[in-house]
């Protein structure tokens, strides 16, 4: 009889001439043969693990465990992030408080400035208006049309590298590689603005991000903004 398991032909033969206890009398004639019979053993889920042990089922265990190491690295993931984004939130929300309790437009700034650098690591934040009237002092001062140019005509934000320029960011633009440039609309006539944050991590803001919480800053700003007029 022949020892060749995996030809068709046999198998059929053999499923039907013999039951089960048939063919498991007769397997111990050819241990060796299925020792090295590496394709059948990986077919029915065994591996050699030494000369005198078989390994049942490694390859299912296998997928098992790299599952558990995908859901247990997704489910790590996932909490990382919901730390991160509700830390982030937290540090948002007490630099509202500290921006709410500024002075005048220069100290309003300079609270923007100090917060984001302290709480997120950034190279610096700044408060620009087009040069239509007066600026306050310590703003940036931009061109009539300078938003729509840097943002563009509908744009509301940019993210990105895109948004570094010395207009926004003055001498501190040399070590900025990443920017988020939020639109604004200050007082009653709407006066044409950005409120923009520099990054030094070329990643730092990117497009593909969402701006929900740098608008949020930006918007306490505008408001606490418009409690003094620009003298």
């Amino acid at each position: 009889m022949s020892s060749d398991f995996r030809d068709p032909t046999t198998t059929e033969r053999l499923a039907a001439l013999m039951d089960y206890q048939t063919l498991r009398g007769l397997l111990p004639d050819f241990v060796q043969e299925l020792k090295q019979d590496r394709e059948l053993l990986e077919k029915l889920g065994l591996q050699p693990k030494t000369r005198n042990l078989i390994d049942f089922g490694p390859a299912a265990l296998s997928r098992l465990e790299a599952k558990a190491i995908r859901d247990f690295d997704m489910r790590r993931q996932i909490e990382a992030t919901a730390r991160a984004n509700f830390d982030a939130q937290g540090q948002a929300h007490a630099m509202a408080l500290s921006l709410m309790e500024a002075r005048n437009h220069s100290d309003l700034a300079r609270r923007l400035n100090e917060e984001v650098r302290n709480r997120f690591g950034l190279v610096c934040a700044t408060i620009a208006l087009e040069d239509t009237a007066p600026i306050p002092l310590g703003w940036m001062t931009l061109d009539y049309g300078g938003v729509d140019y840097i943002i563009g005509e509908t744009g509301l934000s940019l993210l990105g590298p895109d948004g570094v320029c010395r207009a926004l960011f003055g001498d501190e633009v040399r070590r900025i590689k990443s920017a988020a440039v939020i639109r604004t609309a200050m007082w009653r006539e709407g006066r044409p603005g950005a409120v923009a944050f520099g990054s030094a991590d070329w990643e730092g803001f990117s497009p593909d991000m969402g701006a929900e919480l740098v608008a949020f800053i930006a918007r306490v700003v505008e408001r606490v903004a418009e409690r003094w007029p620009v003298l």
